[in-house]
């Protein structure tokens, strides 16, 4: 038996899906069965309730899973300290990000941290917000990378900084001219917003309902690039993490306006699974994230 097959089972039992853990380990659906029946036939004890139609594991299962994670636990956990010991970082480090903190937060980060650590190998890939959540859980990627982080028992949160909100509009817009807007200036304005899914969405719905605001809503996206082009063209006005509008306004192609009555910030932060050996690449890159860009 070996630790390579413990994995797989272990990623199965967490995905509840035989595809899901083959893309996890980079082998075949039917690679992943064969593990399992190998496991099962040496045990002698099935792993799987293969009459059910969803995914479950049976009573020898969850045992065999229990003490699979510890044992693959201890290995990383022995690898990682063997690691630090020889000061040696080196590896991957496996990034799932929202699109707006991947194209406009992220990049000078990466480059920076190959630059220090040219053997570690940094995989990042875009998801949704609930789609970095699936895939922590799921252990396809080490890290997530998300804004107004939720609460969960299976995860670390770790801060890494605050993002100013803006609200922008077209440059011929009325409101262009002013240096600050209260929100209540906002009442009755034609506004881009994004979709109810958004936690960036769940923030302005509370900040309009704290000022008793109601906007019209002309459009709604599930990105920050698509609310840009559509202030661009006039649609309406709309409120973003002012980062993400650095080029727009450079440019002239649209205004950004600071909001009164208090700092509205968009918290982001980085997160992990609490149970997760972090190997010296992932602290670094952690310790990284949480200083300036």
């Amino acid at each position: 038996m070996q630790i390579e097959s413990l994995k797989v089972f272990c990623d199965l039992a967490e995905t509840k899906s035989f595809t899901k853990a083959a893309q996890i380990n980079n082998v075949t659906q039917s690679a992943v069965s064969q593990t399992v029946s190998t496991l099962e036939h040496r045990f002698q004890s099935p792993f799987i309730e293969r009459s059910k139609k969803n995914f479950r594991l049976t009573p020898e299962g969850e045992v065999f899973y229990e003490h699979s994670k510890r044992i693959l636990q201890t290995c990383d956990a022995l690898y990682s300290k063997l690691q630090e010991i020889e000061n040696v970082i080196s590896g991957d480090v496996r990034v799932a990000t929202i699109y707006s903190i991947g194209l406009h937060v992220l990049p000078p980060y990466v480059k920076r941290f190959m630059q220090s650590y040219p053997s570690v190998k940094v995989h990042v890939e875009y998801r949704s917000d609930a789609q970095v959540y699936e895939n922590l859980l799921g252990n396809v990627v080490d890290l997530g990378l998300v804004a107004y982080p939720a609460r969960d028992s299976r995860i670390v949160v770790v801060p890494i900084r605050k993002d100013t909100l803006v609200l922008i509009c077209h440059p011929q817009h009325p409101l262009a001219e002013q240096k600050s807007v209260r929100v209540r200036a906002l009442h009755g304005q034609k506004f881009v917003n994004f979709a109810r899914d958004i936690p960036t969405r769940r923030a302005l719905d509370n900040i309009f309902k704290d000022h008793r605001v109601t906007v019209e809503q002309v459009m709604q996206f599930d990105n920050v690039e698509t609310v840009k082009r559509a202030v661009e063209i006039n649609s309406g006005v709309a409120i973003v993490p002012r980062e993400t509008v650095a080029n727009e306004v450079s440019t002239g192609a649209l205004v950004a306006i600071k909001l009164e009555n208090g700092a509205y910030c968009r918290p982001l932060a980085v997160i992990h699974k609490k149970d997760r050996v972090l190997s010296p690449a992932i602290k670094k890159f952690i310790a990284l994230l949480k200083g300036p860009a």
